[in-house]
């Protein structure tokens, strides 16, 4: 749901960059993809986390935002019960989303953003990267899905349903 804080961090950010910091992508448990008979039956599992949101300023008027976010992606043997011995292959990634800002913005307002906004600017890379690094695995292409906005899909179904209740 909007928020006075998100709304003023949508309002006053402006994408700068976003880029890659480290990644990590192996088979693991004498695991070959390649010639895994079995590897239609491997569940996927994902990790998604905004660890850390920094701000530090670049002159008198403008100030540089970072968010730091945290992707990945396991296959497991769910037959397995030991779950060290069940994971087949990760990879994860790190991404930093950065912002450009004007004027200085309380905490508040950026680590509401990061944690409902900055994914949104990481999603596609982050998608990319995965199925490009399946491929070069010889693992299962996996698909993730687009990201949408949750709060504006709820605001356009509201304001249709009160537009529906209007004309009525």
């Amino acid at each position: 749901m909007m928020n006075a804080n998100l709304q003023k961090a949508i309002d006053t950010f402006r994408i700068h960059d976003v880029y890659l910091r480290n990644s990590v992508a192996q088979c693991v448990n004498g695991f070959e993809p390649k010639y895994a008979s079995d590897i239609d039956k491997l569940e996927m599992q994902t990790k998604h986390a905004v660890r850390e949101a920094q701000i530090a300023q670049l002159d008198e008027t403008q100030w540089l935002v970072r968010v730091f976010i945290e992707l990945g992606v396991r296959l497991v043997d769910s037959r397995i019960e030991q779950e060290d011995e069940s994971v087949r292959a990760y990879i994860e990634a790190e991404y930093v989303a950065e912002y450009t800002v004007d004027e200085e913005l309380q905490q508040a307002c950026i680590d509401e953003f990061a944690l409902k906004n900055a994914s949104y600017h990481v999603w596609p890379y982050w998608r990319e990267f995965l199925m490009s690094q399946c491929g070069r695995m010889h693992l299962p292409r996996l698909m993730l899905p687009t990201m949408q906005l949750v709060h504006y899909r709820h605001n356009e179904l509201h304001d249709a349903t009160d537009e529906e209740t209007k004309q009525n």
